[in-house]
């Protein structure tokens, strides 16, 4: 269940919230005059969140590749020609 907190709290109980971000390892939305104004979130989860989209992005874009019927490179030829590079 989302914590949902006003933006009072934000300036008064700055600990806590810091607090439930860590701990929780969820965000933390912040309300202005009752609707939605800012969402906190620990460093670490910004930090998942944003290599998770990387991610999605890399694998849209290998997806685009392969229906575009760029040529690919068998598994086994790919992980004999890495180890021949580590292995000199």
């Amino acid at each position: 269940m989302p914590v949902i907190k006003p933006i009072s709290d934000l300036r008064n109980n700055f600990n806590q919230i810091s607090e439930i971000c860590h701990e929780g390892g969820e965000p933390v939305f912040i309300t202005k005059n009752g609707k939605g104004d800012l969402v906190v979130m620990s460093m670490a989860l910004y930090e998942k969140q944003q290599a998770l989209l990387e991610l999605y992005q890399k694998l849209a874009e290998a997806e685009a590749q392969s229906a575009a019927g760029v040529p690919r490179i068998p598994h086994k030829d790919l992980i004999n020609k890495l180890r021949a590079k580590i292995n000199g």
